[in-house]
């Protein structure tokens, strides 16, 4: 028996409900993208010494192909999530999905040099796409107070697809060449589009914004959990999109106190994704050029990576419970092991154990403070100062493979790039520092434009 139409607030409907079974297939169709994204990301690191040797490329020519991705990826960021709030995530997501996995298998043709930056270019592309979608679309699925566990469970997916590059380097590039590698990753990437677009829904959220196909959002909602009481005469609202203020301006950033706190965040931001992604682009050539065996160079470049993910949750959590002391402690430990490996002060028996810890810190460490970091925004421009810090950091990460290639051409010991970098995780030590300096400073009661400022949360 039908009942009156009705209408419903979608956000209140969802609001303090359990995750369902079909929340748990979304947030694993979504984990499966973002673990493609980062194995076909990250896959050219594991492959960079066969290629080097098969195609003849400078240490600065792998850094234009390690680059040339990130640029991608900033690119990407803005311009499919753009085309993802004009229509809609699914699409964009299976799209994206579909490209990366098409470039990622095209670039194991890539034996001419431009070629190979062109197809990195467009595999990033896809792939900065694809992330930030497939967050936004668990996010309006799921309870606010579930928001930061979904999201960092899938970025997790990012880690792990990021460290299966080396076994997988490991397994086919000796026998089938490292085109194999791209070749494996790319029908992986193409199959899970085709999963997706089977089984991924569109967010009910876009829809009811957007005021179209009503019916699908009482389908969808029937698919999130058949009890709802909810029918296809229904009216939809989203009561919680009227209480957003006017768009997001940069100035917001620097008002009261975050006129000192952004700067500096931006600061530690850029120097920990600097040494980030030329750890991620050179790690493992460098411990080749240590004289560590091909596969276990990547296989500890790739322990490394998936006990930081581990790590990035447990500093974080620690860190929300004992303050900022912690992380900073943690990111400072990074700077006397880095000086040691690189100043070959570490005894060869304690060496690959080291450069697995330091590994894991760099990573971990880099992770449980950005997740932090938009934390001291006020609500109405959170998701935008976060999306500004990224796209810092971002920067900081194309030129990274650029400065280690010249460190490296320079003739410098690629052991000694270790204590080159150790600069990266002091600056983030010294940036947490002075925000939490800055922190435990009383709030302004107003700003010089006549604004309440508002403390961080």
């Amino acid at each position: 028996m039908t009942r009156p139409a009705r209408t419903i607030d979608l956000a209140g409907l969802l609001e303090g409900r359990k995750l369902t079974p079909f929340n748990y297939l979304l947030i694993g169709l979504s984990w499966l993208v973002t673990m493609f994204d980062g194995l076909d990301m990250m896959m050219v690191s594991f492959t960079a010494p066969y290629m080097q040797d098969e195609l003849r490329l400078t240490d600065m020519q792998l850094s234009g192909a390690f680059s040339a991705g990130t640029l991608g990826m900033i690119i990407g960021g803005l311009i499919f999530t753009y085309i993802g709030d004009r229509i809609g995530r699914r699409p964009t997501i299976i799209m994206c999905t579909l490209a990366f996995g098409v470039f990622t298998f095209l670039t194991g043709f890539a034996t001419w040099y431009p070629a190979l930056l062109a197809l990195r270019f467009l595999d990033g592309l896809a792939i900065g796409g694809a992330l930030p979608l497939a967050w936004a679309l668990n996010v309006e699925f799921i309870p606010s107070k579930l928001r930061a566990t979904v999201v960092a469970f899938i970025m997790m997916g990012f880690s792990i697809g990021s460290s299966l590059a080396a076994p997988l380097t490991n397994w086919i590039a000796p026998t089938y060449g490292w085109e194999g590698v791209y070749f494996a990753g790319g029908i992986g990437s193409v199959l899970c589009a085709i999963l997706i677009a089977i089984f991924l829904p569109e967010s009910p959220r876009f829809l009811i914004s957007k005021g179209v196909k009503p019916e699908l959002v009482h389908t969808t909602l029937k698919r999130l959990d058949p009890a709802l009481d909810v029918q296809a005469e229904d009216r939809f609202i989203l009561a919680d999109e009227s209480k957003r203020e006017s768009g997001f301006q940069l100035g917001q950033l620097f008002e009261g106190r975050l006129r000192l706190l952004t700067p500096i965040i931006w600061i530690g931001y850029f120097a920990s994704a600097l040494g980030i992604f030329f750890k991620s682009a050179f790690g493992p050539t460098i411990l080749e050029r240590m004289q560590i065996a091909r596969e276990v160079a990547a296989n500890v470049s790739a322990i490394g990576g998936l006990l930081g993910a581990i790590a990035g949750v447990v500093i974080m959590r620690l860190s929300a419970r004992f303050g900022l002391g912690f992380a900073a402690t943690c990111t400072l430990l990074i700077v006397p092991m880095a000086v040691a490996i690189g100043m070959e002060w570490v005894p060869a028996w304690l060496l690959l154990p080291i450069l697995v810890v330091q590994s894991m810190l760099v990573g971990g460490c880099h992770t449980a403070i950005i997740s932090q970091l938009a934390l001291y925004y006020p609500t109405g421009i959170r998701a935008s100062a976060g999306g500004v810090a990224s796209a810092i950091g971002k920067m900081g990460g194309f030129i990274g493979p650029f400065i280690g290639a010249a460190i490296l051409t320079a003739g410098v010991p690629a052991v000694r790039t270790y204590a080159i970098a150790a600069i990266c995780p002091f600056i983030l030590f010294l940036s947490i520092v002075a925000i939490s300096a800055l922190l435990r400073r009383p709030e302004p009661a107003a700003n010089g434009n006549g604004r309440v400022a508002v403390p961080a949360e």
